[in-house]
Parts: structure tokens; sequence; C-alpha cells
């Protein structure tokens, strides 16, 4: 089954919403006499996702626009690893031979990333073929990179939504006196980072779009791409390490000793990336993930029972964007992973391989 990473609806627009905004505080508040009017209301707010939080977010998308527009400007539109692989080849007029060599069906599986398909054979008679490889393995991954990171904004945005929630709550907790500054300081620490992680996460999306223009060679002629809303899905299973040695040998036998070895270290390293990095994806996908979503479920159930706080609501909300974050990462670097495999297995030299290390994607976009 593929890797579901596309988030629920954090913040459903429910008209309950408007009955819970004076229930920021707790029920101790509540003037006497009031304590019918006050349940009344807190069952209502009981049939929000994320109880008092939806109601802020009505009051945000009802009285002010959003801070953080999400909008894409239309361009040139690269949905899909042949798309990009086929722009990059037209910024290499060198391309036009070997292209025509290689013949349509040959052209169609390199396009698509099928290489392991390919008579690795071919490079020793059309000449370019091993450029053309270059070419395509390199604005592959940065289309990855570009549409990762892009992917994640949903998540961070969420996760700002969830802090902005928590620092009105605390503002106006402050304002009847449940509240002392001192606490109020501390959720909008809070709020402040997930500012500065949006602002960062923004950056690295139009740094990873810029090069991705770049490697294509349309600097100039576009400012922005259209791309997809997430990664290919990852395969739950590997193709077997028997079927990816046994390519790997093949091409051994046919190159001089020095060669040989550099080609087995290459292929070495290339495959242990491959390896662990599914290996990373099936663990955040069948471990991380699942826990999250039962933790998130078991909050709002508590919640609505009285039996935690919407601060705990909040937080938890925070921590499953998080874990989506960094599933994204690791979805990403599978596909780097097997780009770099596949290419390798041709002949190639990747001039690193991928990192590995986690889901800050600024971070990710300085190492890729």
């Amino acid at each position: 089954m593929p890797l579901k990473l596309k988030p629920k609806p954090v913040w459903p627009v429910i008209l309950f919403g408007l009955v819970s905004i004076p229930l920021a505080w707790s029920a101790q508040t509540i003037p006497p006499g009031a304590e019918e009017d006050w349940r009344k209301a807190n069952e209502a707010v009981g049939q929000l996702k994320r109880g008092h939080a939806d109601a802020l977010k009505w009051e945000q998308a009802n009285v002010s626009p959003p801070v953080i527009q999400s909008q894409v400007p239309v361009g040139l539109k690269l949905l899909t690893i042949e798309d990009v692989t086929r722009q990059a080849w037209r910024a290499h007029r060198d391309m036009v031979h070997p292209l025509s060599r290689l013949g349509t069906a040959n052209v169609t599986l390199m396009a698509t990333g099928r290489w392991t398909e390919i008579d690795p054979r071919l490079q020793r008679r059309v000449d370019g073929m091993d450029e053309m490889l270059e070419v395509a393995a390199q604005a592959r991954k940065a289309w990855l990179q570009a549409v990762a990171s892009r992917q994640a904004l949903t998540q961070y945005r969420a996760a700002l939504d969830a802090a902005e929630a928590a620092s009105e709550l605390g503002r106006r907790m402050v304002n009847v006196g449940n509240w002392s500054k001192l606490k109020q300081t501390q959720v909008q620490l809070v709020q402040s980072a997930a500012q500065m992680n949006l602002l960062r996460a923004q950056y690295a999306a139009d740094q990873a779009q810029a090069s991705l223009i770049k490697t294509l060679g349309l600097r100039g002629q576009y400012t922005h791409v259209t791309l997809p809303d997430a990664l290919p899905d990852v395969p739950r299973q590997l193709v077997p390490i028997g079927e990816w040695q046994q390519q790997a040998l093949a091409i051994q036998a046919q190159l001089p000793d020095v060669e040989s070895m550099r080609y087995q270290a290459n292929f070495d390293l290339a495959l242990a990336a491959y390896q662990t990095s599914h290996a990373l994806v099936k663990g955040t996908r069948d471990e991380v993930l699942k826990v999250r979503e039962f933790i998130s479920e078991e909050t709002v159930l508590h919640y609505n029972g009285m039996l935690s706080s919407v601060w705990d609501l909040l937080d938890e909300s925070r921590n499953q964007s998080q874990a989506v974050i960094d599933a994204i990462a690791s979805q990403r670097d599978f596909w780097i992973a097997e780009t770099d495999l596949q290419w390798v297995l041709q002949g190639g030299e990747p001039d690193s391989f991928v990192s590995l290390g986690g889901g800050s994607e600024a971070a990710a976009a300085a190492a890729h």
C-alpha cells in the first residue's frame, strides 16, 4: 500500500465554533447561575474535531485574511518524473544525437526512471548516453527536493495555526485574570518558533524551486514551475537485493580492474542508502504515523470528555504536523537514493549520497 501523507483537515470550519468562543477559560470562571449554559455550550464544542481551536480558526477566517498565502503561480507544468527529465534534455542541444540513436523505447524507459530495464552495454555503443543519464539524475533529484519542500509547507502552516490558537487562548485567559503574563509568554514563544519555522520552510521551498529551474536551464524563462501536490508513492516492498547485485556483476564483468573496484564501492554505498532509506520510510509509515494518529484521536476523546485540556489538544496538533514533515523527508530521501542506485548501476558516479538526516527542510535543502 502507498504511503499516505495527505493530512486530514486540521481546522474544519464548523458553525458550532461560534458558541465556543467564550469557553477559552475553565468552568470555574463562569458566573453563578450560568453553569447550565456553559455545559450545553461545551457539549457543542465537543462536536468539533479540535474543540476551542476550531472556534478561533473560524474567527480568523471570518474576521481577517490569513497571514500566509499559499497560491502557486501557474507556469510550466512538471507533474511527473518523465516531464522533468524530458525538459532537462531539451536544455542540452547535444542530447539530440544520443536520443535519436537510443530509439523511442529506450528513451521512454530512461525518461520514466526505469533505467534497470536498459541494456547497460548501450553506453559503449551510444556516445553521450552517460551524459543523458547524468542530466536526468540531477533533474530528477532537484525535482524531488522541490516537490518535498512545497509539500511540507502545508504542515508548517498547520503547526503555526495551532500555535496561534494557543497564543490567542492564552491572551484571553490573561485578560480575565485566569493566567499570568509569564504563562502567556511561554505560548507566545511557541508561536514565534512556529512562525520562524514556516519562514525557513518557505525559504527552503523557494530555493528548491530556484535550484530546479536552474538545473533545467530555465532561468530567465520561468520564475516558478507547477509541481504535483505530493511525492510519488513509495513501494511497500523493495526490489530484491539479489536482482540489483546480479545487474552490478554483469556490468563489472565488462570493466577494467580499476574501474571495477570503483564501481563496486559506489554500488555498495548506493545500495546501503537505498535499503536504509526504505527502512526509515517503513518505520515512519508503519509505526510513527500510526502511533501519532492514535495519540491524536485519544487526545481528542479525552478533551471532549474533559479529561485533558485544550493545550494538550493544540500540542498534539503540532506534534502530528511534525511527524508528517518527517515522513515527507523520509519519502524524498528514498526516491533520491533510488535514483542514485539506478544511476550507479548504469556507471554513474554521484558527487555524494543522500544523508538521511531527518525532517528539517532547511537542512535538507543544504544537504541536497
